[in-house]
């Protein structure tokens, strides 16, 4: 039976629950009208699948491993190094791309809004580093 309450509390589960479009694992975390969380995680030496959502914004924040973010947009481009603590956004359709230049999982805690509305929302842009 599904909870039907508004307060959620949850750890991050062990399996993950869904590969995303872009390749990486996501395990749900939490999920309002407004928004919605997820704990992502990127294997050592994985590069993610280069893509763009079309009406969601998302904001990263890195709490393991390091790596690369290529953000691109009409108005400007990024390429940076991610550690432990790293913060950035995805405006709406924003292309993005994500590697793992570490030896441990690259994991982030995502949210995104407003929620996830499925698989439909993301469209995969021409890679900036070659995908695995």
């Amino acid at each position: 039976m599904e909870n039907s309450s508004p307060i959620q509390v949850k750890q991050v589960p062990g399996n993950l629950d869904v590969y995303a479009p872009d390749r990486t694992e996501i395990r749900l975390l939490a999920r309002m009208n407004g928004g919605s969380m997820v704990h992502c995680t990127l294997p050592p030496g994985q590069v993610s699948r280069a893509g763009m959502h079309h009406t969601v914004e998302e904001i990263w924040y890195a709490l393991q491993g390091e790596g690369d973010v290529w953000l691109y947009n009409q108005h400007e481009e990024h390429e940076e190094h991610i550690v432990p603590t790293t913060c950035f956004t995805l405006p709406v359709k924003t292309h993005f791309q994500v590697r793992n230049t570490g030896l441990v999982p690259l994991c982030f805690v995502i949210t995104t809004m407003p929620s996830w509305p499925g698989e439909q929302e993301w469209t995969r842009v021409p890679e900036h580093w070659s995908a695995q």
